[in-house]
């Protein structure tokens, strides 16, 4: 390939990656792939300088600033470190650096938190406002998200007249790992890493939001202190700590005999830290040989990051199993010989997909490679043939769960086994997430998390338990979060779910392919819970919305003994098993609303596929054919038009009154 060709694939593949991984918080490839890609491209561009460009990777220093928050101005660039890749490398560093100084420094040893770069800025000791790096001159003011990071100090001892500190802001493995339990839960899409959480959760718009995520931060550099003076980084971290702030923990004064072996103990002990890390920095800690020696155009000359290739060893798997999730996907996981990687002990490793095992041939008894995919999970990169047993057999998923014993099918996209059981244990928490959703049972109060500890403690074991839970009440109120008037809330959004139309238990119990839509067509054609757990396939493909998949995976869900015995528990219980989307249309028949202004009480979205479920329909402007103008905070101009035709005004609880009493009949 032509070096100009080559250039140019890189810069568009580098781009392309710092879009995702930076404005999008959505990485495309490991960080240790991006990094080898950046240094060809730096290669590239140092053999044939006249190919430089302004809009190459090589030449910016960070990210872009996001649209929505106002613009940060660092008086004092936050510039971005060079990277080494092994100990030839930074032994070349160390040596330019002693020659350029003519002795032998002292450095400052650090783990390399892999975080969102952030600068913190105080007057007079109180916290005023902070941005992040950006492209290291200008970043976002991200000033009221940061305050909820509890961390921050937001009043100083010490009232210098203006204090300006770096840090690094991130979401601790602890906390990463419990919001995507409950976003699976809650059938969300999963977070892709620690670091992309914490800069997607320091960029929104509503600071209720970052503080659901719990940030964290380390401070690992004073950038500006007005009043005070210092002669080492190491004694303002230490002035940095007696102030309140939490500063890089495991940092290490040595010289250039120890450096090597210190960014190795880092590497060893990154377990151990609440972080995630890419590396360890190297830093002068003289801050005046660092003012001597001074910055190149994008990297400061006094500090390097040693960055941590993917470690990868062999071991044997000695057996396959399966793992069922919360969505009834069944995962197949190699039962490894314990292995030393990246700092922990290893001795199982993710095998995706059955199209995975075949694509790697991967079998019981087969010597693979392994390494940690983006440093968290451990994954099996290739069979080693040369070592492989006798009589070893390909593998194969099983054809019924492990977990229920329901039958499995493949996905749509022909890649992922589901369990198809309705009652399968290990999809509990995630069908009671699903049950009360608003486009279901519109349970309110019965998020992920509450489901979470109704299941934990054993309160709650299928989704007719829920209707027993009044009884339960003194146990409620003893769980976290959930006081005595909570729970009323709840069990009072219980009790009412029990007259949702037959639609709304369509959609809440799971059934693959249906939907809100075809929830209500099932419901408006067959009336009945008996009369469609009758229905025939063809009885179900004459169904308006409902082709031949969809009445396939219904009568496979209602055919199954786990299904039927679900139904009759919630019938049991006193839920409605029967519709009001009659022939007529339903109660809201002939009706048309229209919703205008801030509505506080009700999803806009789930308030419109109420009134379609109930006959009506919602539409966005107001016309004399309008039946009623539900209004919000702030209705603007279509209040006036409803009120200039005469047209019935409802509030909010009236508007609920009335839904609650078509659900009903």
């Amino acid at each position: 390939m032509d070096y100009r060709e080559e250039i140019r694939e890189l810069r568009e593949k580098l781009n392309e990656a710092s879009r995702l991984y930076y404005e999008l918080d959505a990485p495309n490839m490991p960080d240790y792939e991006y990094d080898q890609l950046y240094r060809r491209l730096e290669d590239l561009e140092a053999e044939h300088p006249e190919e430089v460009t302004p809009d190459s990777p090589t030449q910016r220093i960070g990210d872009k600033t996001l649209k929505g928050f106002a613009s940060y101005e660092h008086e004092k660039p936050l510039e971005s470190l060079q990277d080494v890749f092994d100990a030839g490398e930074l032994s070349d560093f160390c040596a330019r650096l002693e020659e350029a100084l003519g002795e032998t420094p002292e450095y400052s040893v650090e783990p390399k938190v892999d975080g969102l770069s952030v600068a913190l800025e105080y007057r007079d000791g109180v916290f005023v406002r902070g941005g992040t790096r950006g492209d290291g001159r200008t970043g976002e003011d991200v000033t009221e998200n940061l305050k909820t990071i509890r961390t921050i100090p937001r009043k100083l001892p010490d009232a210098l007249p203006r204090l300006i500190v770096r840090g690094e802001v991130y979401m601790s493995r602890a906390v990463f790992e419990e919001l995507n339990e409950l976003r699976e839960i809650g059938g969300e899409k999963l977070l892709a890493n620690p670091r992309n959480a914490a800069a997607g959760a320091l960029r929104q718009l509503n600071p209720k939001v970052a503080a659901e995520r719990r940030l964290d931060i380390v401070i690992f550099n004073l950038e500006q202190a007005d009043g005070i003076a210092f002669d080492t980084h190491a004694a303002a971290l230490d002035y940095l700590e007696s102030q309140g702030f939490p500063v890089i923990p495991h940092r290490t004064l040595t010289g250039t005999e120890a450096v090597q072996a210190e960014i190795d103990r880092i590497n060893d002990e990154r377990a151990a830290y609440p972080f995630d890390i890419d590396g360890g920095v190297m830093k002068l800690n003289v801050l005046a040989k660092r003012a001597r020696l001074g910055s190149t155009a994008k990297f400061p000359r006094w500090a390097v990051a040693f960055k941590y290739p993917p470690e990868k060893k062999q071991s044997v798997v000695k057996d396959i199993v399966v793992q069922v999730g919360r969505t009834g996907v069944l995962t197949p996981k190699a039962i490894l010989a314990p292995v030393r990687l990246a700092g922990t002990t290893v001795s199982a490793a993710t095998l995706h997909n059955q199209k995975y095992i075949a694509e790697k041939d991967i079998r019981i008894g087969d010597t693979v490679t392994v390494q940690k995919a983006g440093e968290i999970i451990p994954e099996v990169l290739e069979v080693d043939f040369d070592k492989r047993p006798e009589n070893t057999v390909p593998y194969q998923l099983p054809e019924t769960c492990p977990v229920c014993g329901a039958p499995v099918r493949r996905d749509e996209d022909g890649v992922a086994l589901r369990c198809t059981g309705a009652e399968c244990p290990a999809q509990l928490l995630r069908r009671l997430a699903h049950f009360a959703a608003r486009d279901a049972m519109d349970i309110d109060g019965l998020g992920p998390a509450v489901v979470k500890q109704l299941v934990e403690s054993g309160l709650v074991r299928n989704e007719a338990d829920l209707y027993a839970l009044r009884e339960q009440r003194e146990k409620l109120v003893k769980l976290d979060r959930l006081g005595e008037k909570s729970v009323d809330k709840l069990l009072d959004a219980i009790d009412n779910s029990k007259g949702r139309d037959l639609s709304k238990l369509l959609c809440a119990l799971g059934i693959r392919q249906i939907g809100e839509k075809a929830a209500q067509a099932l419901a408006a054609h067959f009336h009945t819970m008996d009369a469609l757990l009758s229905a025939t396939p063809e009885d179900l493909t004459a169904v308006p919305d409902v082709g031949e998949i969809t009445a396939r995976a219904v009568t496979e869900f209602l055919g199954q003994a786990q299904s039927a015995d679900l139904i009759a528990r919630l019938k049991a219980t006193g839920v409605r098993m029967d519709s009001a989307l009659q022939a007529t249309g339903g109660p809201f028949s002939g009706m048309t609303f229209v919703l205008t202004g801030t509505l506080s009480r009700f999803d806009r979205k789930a308030a419109e596929s109420r009134i379609k479920a109930l006959g009506g329909k919602a539409t966005g402007s107001v016309s004399k054919k309008t039946t009623y103008v539900v209004a919000g905070e702030a209705p603007g101009s279509k209040l006036r038009k409803a009120q200039e035709l005469e047209i019935p005004v409802l509030s909010e609880d009236e508007f609920a009154e009335m839904l609650q009493k078509a659900e009903n009949e």
